[in-house]
Order: structure tokens, then C-alpha cells, then sequence
């Protein structure tokens, strides 16, 4: 059985990508970065496989490119 998507922060998106918060909202702006989602009225975060197939091919990721960074 597969495990549900976890939502993940800020704070764990910087720990995981090594970037800063300006360039995680410049990266999102520009389309080379996964944008956050709405989790409530005043809250928002990342699903945590977008941030990891992000780290693994950061230069290949785009926006509305599926799961899957090959074309399979």
C-alpha cells in the first residue's frame, strides 16, 4: 500500500534544499521551483515527494512535468 503525501514547511524545505526563503519564492516566481500549496486560511507547504524529486533533478524539474522527470 502507498503511503499518503506528507506536507512539509518551510523550515524542512530549507533544511532539504539548502536554499534560503528569498530564493525558494524567486526559484517558485520564476517556474523552476515547486509552488506551495494551501493548507489553511493562514498556512501553506510543499508535498514532500515535489521537494524530493526537486532535490534529486533540480535543473530537469518543471512545473506540471507529472511524477516523472524521464517522459516514462
Amino acid at each position: 500500500m502507498r503511503q499518503p503525501d506528507r506536507i512539509i514547511r518551510m523550515d524542512t524545505v530549507r533544511h532539504r534544499t539548502g536554499l534560503s526563503r528569498s530564493t525558494i519564492y524567486r526559484k517558485i516566481a520564476e517556474g523552476t521551483f515547486p509552488p506551495q500549496i494551501r493548507i489553511s486560511i493562514n498556512g501553506a507547504g510543499w508535498r514532500e515527494s515535489d521537494i524530493d524529486r526537486w532535490v534529486a533533478h533540480p535543473v530537469a524539474w518543471r512545473p506540471g512535468s507529472g511524477r516523472s522527470l524521464d517522459g516514462v
